[in-house]
């Protein structure tokens, strides 16, 4: 099952890569033209508790603090960054994350080095056991990682379920638009 997956991964990431090329250039020529750095990389954990880079356009103020989106105040996100986190698009460059194998298109979001309440749930549920994913089933119900023990049992029990009509089912519903990310705190009046 695990290889049929990931040939999925493969394929589906070198396809939207090769299709979504001539977006990506003109989001990258916006997001230059907006903040000088459209790429934002950061450290996350990823398969086996291993550190990856996660790659994904740059939606905050190139100041903002490296936190959990969570805990950032909704005046760092920039202006173009509010579109492309509302389409999702901000989300592209992870193609490369799953082509390269540090993620799949489905799996547990991957979380920062420092969220260590998140990565004590997920080890001791064996979240880690699989790669990160760009989607999952507590992003399509909206749990993000400001609740870490209902995040890892969301991510344990999509990882015991996990099987390829769910895969193909949490894509769809992600293209959709259905679900969200972390999301910023508003910013109190």
């Amino acid at each position: 099952m695990a290889k049929m997956l990931r040939l999925f991964d493969v394929l589906l990431a070198a396809m939207g890569l090769l299709i979504g090329l001539p977006l990506m250039v003109l989001l990258t020529l916006v997001g230059y033209w907006e903040t000088g750095s459209p790429l934002f990389r950061q450290q996350r954990v990823g398969y086996h508790g291993q550190p990856f880079v996660l790659l994904k356009f740059r939606t905050m103020k190139c100041d903002t603090g490296w936190v959990a989106s969570h805990l950032v105040d909704a005046s760092s996100i920039t202006r173009f960054g509010r579109f492309l986190r509302r389409t999702k698009l901000d989300e592209l460059p992870q193609l490369w994350n799953v082509l390269k194998g540090d993620m799949s298109l489905v799996g547990p979001r991957p979380c920062l080095l420092s969220q260590y309440e998140l990565i004590k749930e997920r080890t001791e549920r064996g979240v880690y056991d699989a790669r990160p994913g760009i989607t999952g089933l507590a992003q399509l119900n909206a749990i993000d990682m400001s609740t870490p023990r209902r995040l890892a049992e969301v991510d344990q029990q999509m990882l015991a379920a996990m099987a390829v009509p769910a895969y193909f089912r949490y894509l769809f519903l992600t293209l959709l638009g259905k679900g969200g990310g972390d999301r910023v705190k508003m910013k109190k009046m």
